[in-house]
């Protein structure tokens, strides 16, 4: 009696064990991070904001930017995953998804640190037409499926 109790434990604990091993990772978004911006600026709207307010909006600007264009020619906007894109789910695949993820935070995070180092001493009015030039290469991802043809 008691041997198949411990068999019947010892088997649960198998099966229970095998289940959760061959669980996949969930699959993950093509593109993540930061993917917007709260406001659209004109140049009256800009001109009145402190330096400071326009370095944070400038590098804002660069997260989205870092975040979305390098994988535009897979999705403009989050959730698509490489099973949405009838990519097979390899560990090659996942491996090289994670690398980039990885080399654009790197990538980012140097950029800022870069950015609030040297940007400090930008002429205000050229950070003022880098941030317009932004938001409206921003505003043309809404129009980028006009591009596709059939």
């Amino acid at each position: 009696m008691k041997t198949k109790f411990t068999l019947c434990i010892a088997i649960f604990f198998l099966i229970n064990s095998m289940s959760f091993a061959q669980k996949k990772k969930s699959t993950e978004s093509i593109i993540s991070g930061k993917v917007n911006i709260t406001k659209y600026h004109n140049h009256k709207q800009l001109d009145k904001m402190s330096k400071g307010d326009l370095l944070e909006l400038y590098i804002e600007r660069i997260e989205v930017i870092v975040n979305i264009l390098p994988n535009i020619a897979f999705a403009t906007k989050p959730g698509v995953t490489m099973a949405t894109l009838g990519i097979p789910e390899s560990k090659e695949n996942r491996k090289a998804l994670e690398n980039n993820r990885e080399a654009s935070v790197n990538y980012f995070e140097s950029t800022v640190e870069y950015q609030k180092t040297i940007l400090p001493y930008s002429d205000t009015r050229d950070l003022i037409a880098a941030i317009l030039f932004y938001e409206e290469t921003l505003k043309s991802l809404h129009t980028y499926n006009d591009y596709k043809t059939d």
